[in-house]
């Protein structure tokens, strides 16, 4: 299959055009934005590595295509003979280049989305492409709530005005691609002369190349410290400025529907929080220490975002004439200044002049923020500062006071345009991001909490905590929080484990209280897991108390959180406590790995409608927290999507969600990602508020109820009572290699022994993504339709109704569908054929019936004949060309990894000798990107 490089270009442009079903439009350049940067990638590597490499990668290339198309296995075996001729060298070239090669096409499809979307705002259609039931614009929003469903323009205003979004980061791993989508956008830009092409062409190939020359593999797991700079590196690139110009976007909107009013400058529409550094659950290399270095990195680097914005301000903000009580301050701030000699600026600010008033207060402003970084900075490098609390600012009024006196002092000398410029975007930012940046949730097992109790009542002489019933913990609990005696001192005996949480409570208390969000307590099962914590926070002097939140997990603890939080909100003290507010968080990753999504998801909704419930018989305002991962299998899906499929009376304009994985890049990783991300959620959460979705007939639940219960009984029947099983998904999928991506610094177990029960849920979804077979999804979804539609066929019929009438059903379905459109059961059988013993064949062949069936039957109820042929816009290419390569360079790594002749480094400074094991990391890697996803 020999050819020359030229004739080689032709080929992959020829093959990505073969790909398309049907002529695409003018403004459809996928194909061509696909062709290009292959090309360029093609080109790159045969200067870097010469003719047979690239032949190489093209053969396999056009092999998988092949095989795409056919589906005939005999193309598999021709990619395997192919990659079984490869020395250990140029198998983790071929990896890496296949690898990046999925990354551009990624880039390409991100890139085309994007200004198809810009084409379609432009001629005034506000549709998103992606979205399957609803436009997620918030103008489209606003006006469909006022003109369809007449909304009155006011009843609008003072929801949104109202409404918080809180969005929590979570650790991610990342990627460094987005210079080369920032050149790709540019390069096809309308607007460009030829040599400003030319020479984006060439920037694009010189990041294409560094990119390639990259050592993508982490050598050694990221600390959390290194997680927590990666997560604030977005705030930096797109958040902090995406949110002002969100916010200006809103006003428009507002504008448009007849409101003249502009939406508070602090209002909480959007709020940012963050795990990094706080999530210490099943996690030992998240210590007190660690978390002490997040929030003070995190504040220090607010403080720099903001000094760098106030000296724009001070330029911009050269007018003399203003109120009364600004003049006075001014004055004030000025003569200090005087005495002051200490500042470390250039000449011209160093002394502004008494005609410049706002200068003069901005620049006491300036140098407050100055102070504040270097504090931060001090603390962090040595744990000490002289910098006094009067030097810096240290709570966000003290901070917004000077900005709103700017404010109020523009607005009365008649000066509103100007005060709704640069100043009312820094006022929104300072609402919205505070001195902390992100308030840091802290995330610990209720079990830690009753091993410091247990501890304190041991040595109080009083018994064991451990051992008493829940009454006499809530008993005790509540008389000793009605109390003021100390609990403990300095001569505690206590373990590290109980150390550690007392430690990361004196944290809470030595650091300033607006760098904290949430204490979530996961396995929380009972009011003693709340008050426990209550209790500590008090010991350990923490000056404002983090809000407790119970988070509910496992099938079984969803079932019982209604009843849980009822006893809870039982409890005198803690409502006193609350003051008529509670979060409850629901984690989707575990209860679907616990009892397979199709139970998950409905008992997930079930549970919701039912804590709104026991919360309004006590008069408590409930915001749900949705700990959503990036994948199906772990609750992923559309933002706007997932929300408006959500229970009537659940949100009502109070959310928070976990933005976890990949998901963060794809939401904040470029400016116009961004202010999607922003709108989507905004536009969806007020829309549900203000018209809820449908909640489901009597005999839709019923007929949930009983496909749960026999989805839950097929679902487990596998995964953890089939004697086979773990043995199967441990040689037929790369789940033990899965630490050595040292993707993020918490362990793949929460113990370092046991099975399924043990594995956390992004480990566990990515070993059947990897596999394309994506078991935890679909697995208890076809016998629950079986069983169903044998009982009564006209059940059928009511399926179908519930998927085109009930949005939640709905959304469960299409999500699923697309996971099938993902798969491949014949990529699983590959995975099977080389490296599964043969004994377990049977049960491997077994399972991709049942995957097939179930295909079947979903298609059957959705009314479709293929995947996905309600969607107008499918994807062109696939992500497969790297998927078949994983199973050959699998077995090849396990044959011939043992040995040490043949290990060869791909970074030659590296004290490592990674060898044929960096292959199957590239490969994992590949396989990821090409699924757009870890786990």
């Amino acid at each position: 299959m020999a050819r020359n490089a030229a004739d080689k270009a032709t080929s992959i442009d020829a093959q990505l055009r073969m790909l398309a079903p049907k002529k695409l439009s003018e403004d459809d350049k996928l194909v061509e934005y696909d062709a290009l940067l292959i090309e360029r990638f093609l080109c790159i590597l045969q200067g870097l590595q010469g003719d047979k490499i690239r032949e190489t990668v093209q053969e396999c290339y056009e092999l998988a295509a092949e095989y795409e198309r056919t589906l005939d296995p005999k193309q598999l075996d021709e990619i395997g003979n192919l990659l079984a001729r490869l020395d250990p060298e140029d198998s983790i070239v071929t990896t890496k280049s296949l690898s990046h090669m999925l990354i551009l096409a990624n880039l390409a499809e991100e890139v085309q989305i994007a200004y198809r979307r810009r084409q379609k705002l432009k001629s005034g259609d506000f549709a998103d492409e992606n979205s399957a039931t609803t436009e997620s614009d918030i103008e489209e929003t606003l006006k469909r709530l006022v003109c369809q469903l007449k909304k009155s323009p006011l009843e609008v205003f003072d929801a949104l005005k109202n409404q918080t979004v809180d969005l929590v980061l979570t650790a991610h791993p990342t990627q460094s691609v987005r210079r080369i989508r920032n050149c790709l956008t540019q390069l096809y830009a309308k607007d460009i002369t030829p040599d400003e092409k030319q020479e984006l062409d060439e920037a694009l190939q010189r990041e294409i190349q560094a990119a390639f020359r990259t050592d993508e593999i982490r050598r050694a797991p990221p600390t959390p410290q290194d997680e927590m700079r990666a997560g604030m590196s977005y705030f930096h690139e797109t958040i902090w400025k995406g949110v002002p110009k969100f916010l200006r976007r809103v006003d428009t909107a507002l504008k448009n529907i007849g409101i003249k009013e502009r939406v508070p400058y602090n209002a909480p529409l959007i709020q940012f929080s963050s795990w990094m550094g706080g999530d210490r659950d099943g996690n030992p290399r998240v210590t007190p220490e660690v978390t002490r270095d997040v929030c003070l990195l995190a504040r220090m680097m607010a403080a720099n975002l903001y000094y760098a914005q106030i000296e724009d301000l001070m330029f911009e903000l050269s007018m003399w004439r203003c109120s009364d009580e600004l003049r006075v301050k001014a004055d004030q701030l000025h003569r200090a200044s005087k005495k002051d000699t200490t500042k470390h600026y250039i000449e011209f600010w160093k002394q502004v002049p008494p005609s410049e008033p706002y200068r003069v207060i901005l620049s006491d402003v300036r140098d407050k923020l100055y102070n504040t970084r270097e504090r931060s900075r001090h603390l962090l490098a040595s744990g000490f500062s002289e910098i006094p609390d009067d030097a810096i600012f240290t709570d966000v009024e003290q901070f917004l006071e000077p900005l709103e006196l700017c404010y109020r002092s523009l607005c009365a000398c008649g000066d509103h345009t100007i005060a709704d410029g640069n100043l009312l975007d820094f006022l929104r930012q300072v609402s919205t991001f505070g001195l902390s940046l992100v308030r840091l949730d802290i995330r610990q097992e209720s079990e830690r909490h009753t091993d410091v109790m247990d501890a304190i009542t041991k040595y109080l002489g009083v018994g064991s905590y451990r051992k008493w019933s829940e009454e006499k913990r809530q008993e005790w609990l509540l008389f000793e929080l009605n109390g003021k005696r100390p609990l403990f001192g300095p001569d505690l005996p206590k373990t590290n484990e109980v150390a550690e949480v007392l430690d990361t409570f004196h944290v809470l208390a030595e650091l300033p209280s607006d760098s904290f969000g949430a204490y979530v307590i996961s396995m929380a099962t009972a009011p003693s897991d709340v008050l426990a914590v209550e209790l500590l926070q008090r010991e350990c002097h923490v000056k404002k108390p983090l809000r407790v939140v119970p988070l509910f997990e496992k099938l079984a603890d969803l079932e019982a959180a209604p009843a849980a939080l009822a006893r809870l909100f039982s409890v005198e003290w803690y409502r006193n406590r609350i003051n008529g507010k509670q979060e409850v968080m629901i984690g989707y990753s575990d209860s679907g790995k616990d009892a397979g999504r199709f139970s998950a998801g409905w008992q997930l909704y079930k549970a919701q409608e039912e804590l709104i419930k026991v919360a309004k018989a006590f008069g408590i305002k409930l915001t749900m927290f949705h700990g959503r991962g990036g994948t199906v299998g772990r609750g992923g899906g559309p933002t706007h999507l997932a929300i408006l499929s959500q229970p009537p009376e659940t949100i009502h304009g109070s959310l928070r969600v976990t933005v976890q994985g990949e998901v963060i890049e794809q939401s904040f990783g470029e400016e116009h990602l961004c202010f999607r991300t922003l709108q989507r959620f905004t536009a969806a959460t007020l829309e549900h508020g203000m018209h809820p979705p449908i909640a489901p007939k009597p005999e839709w639940r019923a007929l949930m109820d009983e496909m749960a219960v026999v989805a839950t009984e097929e679902y487990r029947s596998i995964v953890f009572q089939e004697p086979r099983f773990v043995e199967y998904f441990r040689l037929a999928t790369p789940e033990l290699e899965y630490g050595r991506m040292n993707i993020g610094s918490r362990p793949s177990k929460r113990k370092p022994s046991g099975g399924i029960e043990s594995l956390r849920a992004i480990p566990w979804i990515f070993a059947w993504t990897q596999t394309r077979f994506h078991l935890p999804v679909w697995l208890g979804f076809g016998a629950a339709f079986k069983h169903v539609l044998q009982k009564d066929i006209r059940n059928l019929q009511t399926l179908k109704e519930m998927y085109n009438e009930w949005p939640f059903f709905r959304v469960t379905i299409d999500l699923v569908e697309m996971v099938f459109a993902k798969g491949d059961p014949g990529i699983a059988a590959l995975y099977d054929k080389l490296l599964v013993s043969d004994d377990l064949w049977p049960f491997g062949e077994r399972l991709r019936a049942n995957y097939e069936e179930t295909k079947q039957l979903l298609l059957q109820v959705a009314g479709h004949k293929d995947l996905l042929e309600a969607y107008t816009l499918k994807r062109i290419r696939d992500p497969s060309f790297h998927s078949q390569s994983g199973p050959h360079l699998s077995k090849e790594i396990m044959e011939s990894g043992k040995s040490a002749a043949e290990l060869v480094k791909l970074n030659p400074t590296s004290e490592y000798a990674p060898g044929l094991e960096d292959t199957l990391i590239l490969t994992m890697k590949g396989i990821a990107a090409g699924m757009q996803n870890t786990g």
